[in-house]
């Protein structure tokens, strides 16, 4: 009856998982919930446009937009910004761009600047390393259309406009900078039939470079443009005459804006910006991991379900008949499978850490999946996530004293400080180097003082006494009895066969959770590094949980085979099975770098390779922990199911 007990509690399991795939794989799509209210505008309304930072995807590197000597407004302010934003090197300041609601303007002077020695060298160096300015309009970032020639009436839109291009003059083979001086601004906006107010909708851009011209004196606004004349109807339409970078050169900034009206709803503005050109890749990703999930399933359940079906039974009638037969299989090492592994602290350690982290990811891909993570909130899914990390110290506490507690540990304080420590102690310190390189280029990218002393607080005065409440509570709670008795001596591990081997197993073992995420992972890592929009959390979602239950089975599967081979040091191997999925995932990022990416400083080489060291890291401690809390269920559950003497 155990054995046909464990069998139906293993195929009802792995039901459950089934039946969880078919129904995210219905409900996939994520739906948007705006994190800001609407603003209607009459027509004349003041528009203001805010500049944010310089990117670049050839340093990583953000530089203030005034870093550069744009035209600045009288005064510049900066906009209050989140955690995240910060984080993100985000800096959000006023500008002297200035519309009027429905009323366009043409040819529209801003200022005119004297290049010198230094700032032409400025801009020359941004535009040799491609920089792009954004900026930023009732929460819209502005983007600029480029149409798709392998798709009818599809268009593609990137982040901002860059600084200038380079090129020659006709006849000449000297490269020349150019500097995009004038932009022409669409304002799409969605109107009111009833009340004829409008909303923006839209917030686009095609920058120019022209060498203006003017007659007479320079009058400020008032100077009269030969170039473009807006009494005249002559508007800036290519970049013929561009305007050359070099020093002593004068440089005049204009602008034009159109408004355009949208059938486009204000709840529905962000659909075009998070527009997935690439959804059947997606679904083709979604759909093959989900097959090869549900195949290992099926094949898992049938082999588990008769094998221990089998192995239950035999054990359990020979004891009833009392045989004198030697026990073979995994029920030989009954009595030192329990057995405390060696470095227990740091298994107790690493396991709270990932419980924590888990509970991160698992509540912000939930909120992310249902919309409240809005890309109107920028670096709220950042700020989200710090703040859920501090708050599941609390259940980071609770699992390691538990384990501890269960590994006959007494110091429960000794490893609830191992706990609020290692991890985030590692992280932090190679943060600060980054950010130490960061600081040394000068970028917007490095974190203040102030956030760092808010990241430190956040760490010491939230997360570390959460994690021992945690622990006192875990560690008060009862012990967690073990199904069978740890004999006093430990036997001795026979010889194992090649395949058998741990490092062998563990690096097989971690192929199959990578292969589950690979493909969605080239999305993540192409929205981060190449500046895209990243919102398909749906998918992501889906793709977390095969995650969860390839780790899952990839390490029961293994380690029942290493209990068979008479093998019963399982715990750190269970967590190094799917733990090595790390390795992968490194190693895969060195390959987007040397394939996807056209960095070449050093320093942002490094920063690139700091932060995808950071994030295999994370992805071990999280895989390691459904894989070892797997094979930990496993084993309790197969070992109660015997009949020991």
């Amino acid at each position: 009856m155990a054995g046909v007990s464990l069998a139906l509690r293993l195929g009802v399991s792995f039901i459950k998982f089934s039946s969880l795939f078919l129904l995210l794989a219905y409900h996939s799509h994520s739906f948007y919930l705006p994190g800001v209210a609407p603003q209607d505008f009459i027509t004349g309304a003041e528009l203001k446009v805010k500049v944010n930072k310089l990117t670049s995807t050839k340093t990583q590197l953000p530089y203030s937009y005034y870093s550069l000597p744009y035209c600045p407004p009288d005064h510049i302010v900066d906009s209050a910004e989140n955690l995240g934003e910060v984080l993100r090197g985000d800096r959000i300041e006023n500008s002297p761009y200035v519309f009027q609601m429905r009323e366009p303007k043409q040819c529209k002077i801003l200022c005119r600047i004297t290049l010198n020695e230094k700032t032409a060298k400025e801009f020359k160096e941004k535009i040799d390393d491609d920089y792009r300015v954004n900026m930023i309009l009732d929460n819209l970032p502005l983007v600029v259309p480029i149409p798709r020639f392998d798709q009818e009436n599809a268009v593609v839109y990137q982040h901002g406009f860059q600084v200038g291009l380079k090129g020659q003059y006709a006849g000449s083979k000297d490269q020349k900078h150019f500097i995009h001086n004038h932009l022409t601004f669409t304002v799409k906006f969605h109107k009111d039939s009833q009340t004829n107010l409008a909303r923006i909708v839209g917030f686009e851009v095609k920058p120019f470079s022209i060498k203006h011209d003017y007659d007479g004196q320079w009058k400020n606004e008032n100077t009269r443009l030969t170039t473009c004349d807006p009494h005249a109807r002559r508007a800036v339409t290519s970049s013929e005459s561009p305007q050359v970078i070099e020093d002593k050169k004068d440089v005049i900034f204009t602008y034009d804006v159109a408004f355009e009206e949208s059938e486009v709803k204000w709840v529905f503005r962000w659909d075009t910006y998070l527009l997935m050109a690439d959804g059947q890749i997606h679904w083709f990703s979604i759909v093959n991991s989900l097959m090869i999930v549900l195949f290992l399933s099926g094949m898992v359940a049938m082999i588990m379900l008769r094998t221990l079906y089998r192995d239950i039974s035999k054990y359990n009638q020979l004891e009833t008949q009392e045989e004198a037969q030697e026990e073979t299989g995994w029920k030989l090492v009954h009595g030192d499978v329990f057995r405390p592994p060696t470095n227990s602290d740091l298994l107790c350690v690493y396991a709270g850490t990932g419980v924590q982290f888990f509970g991160m990811i698992l509540v912000t891909m939930m909120f992310a999946a249902l919309g409240f993570l809005s890309p109107s909130n920028r670096g709220g899914l950042m700020t989200v996530m710090l703040l859920l990390w501090v708050f599941m110290g609390l259940f980071a506490g609770y699992a390691s004293a538990r384990l501890y507690k269960m590994f006959k540990g007494t110091e429960w304080k000794k490893i609830t400080l191992k706990t609020a420590f290692i991890f985030p102690a590692t992280i932090f310190t190679v943060f600060f180097f980054l950010n130490a390189l960061i600081w040394g280029e000068k970028s917007s990218g490095a974190v203040p003082f102030g956030t760092m002393f808010a990241l430190v607080f956040l760490w010491f005065g939230i997360s570390v006494p959460l994690v021992f409440a945690g622990s006192y509570i875990g560690f008060k709670k009862p012990g967690i009895e073990d199904p069978v008795k740890t004999n006093k001596i430990p036997r001795q591990i026979p010889e194992q066969a090649w395949y058998m081997n741990p490092a062998f197993s563990i690096l097989i073992g971690g192929v199959l959770p990578f292969g589950a995420v690979f493909i969605e992972l080239f999305f993540i890592l192409t929205s981060i590094w190449l500046h895209q929009f990243y919102y398909i959390f749906g998918f992501l979602f889906i793709v977390f949980v095969i995650l969860i239950v390839t780790c899952a089975e990839i390490t029961i599967v293994l380690c029942y085979f290493q209990l068979c081979s008479e093998d019963y040091l399982w715990w750190w191997r269970s967590y190094l099975t799917s733990g090595s999925s790390a390795i992968y995932l490194f190693l895969y990022a060195a390959f987007y770098f040397f394939t996807k990416l056209d960095i070449t400083k050093p320093v942002s080489g490094i920063l690139y390779f700091g932060y995808m060291l950071i994030a295999s890291y994370a992805f071990f401690v999280l895989t390691g922990t459904i894989g070892f809390y797997a094979c930990f269920w496993f084993t309790r559950l197969i070992y109660s199911s015997v009949k020991i003497d």
